[in-house]
C-alpha cells in the first residue's frame, strides 16, 4: 500500500483506491454503487486517473483540477457534454478561500496530527524538501 493511501487510512477512510492498481469500476461494484460520483478531485495531474474520473462521474458531477495533467492530454469532450460536467481548475488564487475553510474545519474538531509526520528546525529546511520530495511525507 502506498504512503498516501495509509496517511488517509489513519484518517479514518474507510476504503481508499490506488487508481493505478485496482479499477474504480470494479471498487464501485464491490461497494454495491449503482451511480457514479457527485464530486471528483483530481490532484495527480496523470491522464489515466482523469479518464477514468470522466467515465465514472454522475450527470451534472463537479470536478476539480487540481493536479496539472501534461498539456496535450486529451480530454473525451463526449462526457463532459453528455454528462453535463462542470470542470474547475483550482490554483494558488484561491489559496485564502483554501485557508478560511480550513480553519473551519479545525475549529470543528478535524484532527490533522495523522498527517504531519515530520517536523523539522528552520535550519534544516532542506532535509525537509528532501523529505517531502522523497514521497515519504505527508505535510
Amino acid at each position: 500500500m502506498n504512503t498516501a493511501l495509509i496517511w488517509l487510512k489513519k484518517m479514518g477512510v474507510t476504503r481508499a483506491v490506488n487508481v493505478s492498481k485496482e479499477n474504480l469500476t470494479d471498487v464501485m461494484k464491490e461497494l454495491g454503487m449503482t451511480e457514479g460520483f457527485d464530486v471528483g478531485l483530481e490532484m495527480s495531474g496523470a491522464p489515466p486517473a482523469f479518464r477514468t474520473m470522466l467515465s465514472t462521474m454522475n450527470h451534472g458531477g463537479r470536478i476539480a483540477l487540481l493536479g496539472i495533467p501534461p498539456s496535450d492530454m486529451a480530454i473525451d469532450w463526449g462526457q463532459v457534454i453528455f454528462k453535463g460536467l462542470f470542470i474547475k481548475g483550482i490554483y494558488g488564487r484561491e489559496m485564502f478561500e483554501t485557508w478560511y475553510k480550513m480553519a473551519a474545519l479545525i475549529q470543528s474538531g478535524l484532527d490533522l496530527s495523522p498527517i504531519i509526520t515530520h517536523q523539522f528546525p528552520i535550519d534544516e529546511f532542506q532535509k525537509g524538501f528532501d523529505i517531502m520530495r522523497s514521497g515519504q511525507s505527508a505535510k
